[in-house]
């Protein structure tokens, strides 16, 4: 097989819009783009998530993973620390990481847009360790 050949089928992948929102509304509003894992990578997450409007996700942490994610749309707020006592309100266009370990939870502030998000993740186990934390009442607003 030429070079050519090879790489117009292991080359570029895309995730097409529309199957990303199928995706999303079969998997309740969390969908991976690619999985590199059965790509011959083994390191990397990329995916999609949408919090319909006024929700939140809970105190969370992802264990020894990295995460950034991408504001897409609507309009929300980070929340993290040991008790969610810094919070930092986010919008489209901006990038949001996540250390390793860092409890945290994301809030939709708008009550009747969704709040999505790209979601890049530092290896593909996808983990979520839910968090049985009370939450301070009036978080530091940081940045």
């Amino acid at each position: 097989m030429t070079t050519q050949g090879k790489w117009r089928n292991d080359g570029v992948k895309v995730m097409r819009r529309g199957a990303m929102d199928a995706a999303l509304e079969a998997q309740g509003g969390r969908a991976t783009a690619f999985d590199f894992s059965g790509a011959g990578g083994t390191s990397t997450w990329v995916g999609r998530a949408t919090l319909p409007g006024g929700m939140q996700t809970g105190a969370h942490n992802h264990g020894d993973q990295e995460l950034t994610v991408f504001v897409l749309g609507g309009c929300g707020r980070i929340r993290w620390g040991e008790r969610l006592e810094f919070a930092v309100d986010i919008a489209p266009g901006d990038f949001v990481y996540f250390p390793a370990f860092v409890p945290h939870e994301e809030v939709n502030i708008d009550p009747d847009l969704p709040l999505e998000f790209l979601v890049v993740r530092s290896d593909t186990k996808r983990v979520v360790n839910k968090l049985d934390t009370e939450p301070v009442d009036s978080p530091e607003m940081v940045f």
